[in-house]
């Protein structure tokens, strides 16, 4: 099936939540994700329109979808930009303008037919085409067990680079800190 990778558009925040709720759903949800379909379930639509305005222009963060031809979404991911002197989600200081892979899926009955290295394309050549100042490497969090993740990044080019973090929930279990740099 020919998918059309592009951002998401401000208006289609029903499909963005929909789309987000059905990753929740996913059996790897719980090492995948920092975030569970009940609360997804339970956000107030003003908190999805808000979401999806703030992932479809600007400099901050933008969101692709992989449509197929009958106009359902397949998969998605983002791209949030850290900005150097700024702090990450663990309160530790950016050292350098980087962006920051989130939100990673593709549908069950998609996987394996490359629209995931297609959003990753589509999401890399837009932080790469960023200005003032640019971005010197693009990063994702990856859990230690999450092997058919870890495949495709990968595949598209990124490397572990030994950084590992124990996750809130489980202290025990690690993210590990996959990174590709400019190219």
């Amino acid at each position: 099936m020919q998918h059309v990778i592009r951002p998401v558009r401000a208006d289609e925040w029903e499909k963005v939540k929909d789309l987000r709720i059905a990753s929740l759903h996913d059996p790897a949800a719980p090492i995948a994700f920092l975030d569970t379909a009940e609360l997804a379930v339970a956000r107030p639509d003003s908190f999805w329109q808000e979401r999806t305005a703030g992932v479809a222009s600007g400099r901050a963060v933008r969101q692709f979808v992989a449509e197929g031809p009958d106009g359902v979404w397949n998969g998605s991911l983002a791209v949030l930009v850290e900005e150097r002197g700024t702090t990450d989600f663990l309160d530790r200081e950016i050292e350098t303008t980087q962006g920051h892979v989130v939100a990673v899926f593709v549908r069950e009955g998609q996987r394996g037919t490359g629209v995931a290295e297609e959003l990753f394309r589509a999401g890399l050549e837009w932080a790469w085409s960023l200005e003032g100042p640019r971005l010197e490497r693009v990063r994702l969090y990856v859990h230690e067990r999450n092997e058919r993740a870890q495949a495709l990044y990968r595949r598209v080019g990124f490397r572990d680079s030994g950084v590992r973090v124990p996750l809130e929930s489980d202290p025990s279990a690690k993210e590990m800190e996959f990174v590709i740099p400019r190219p």
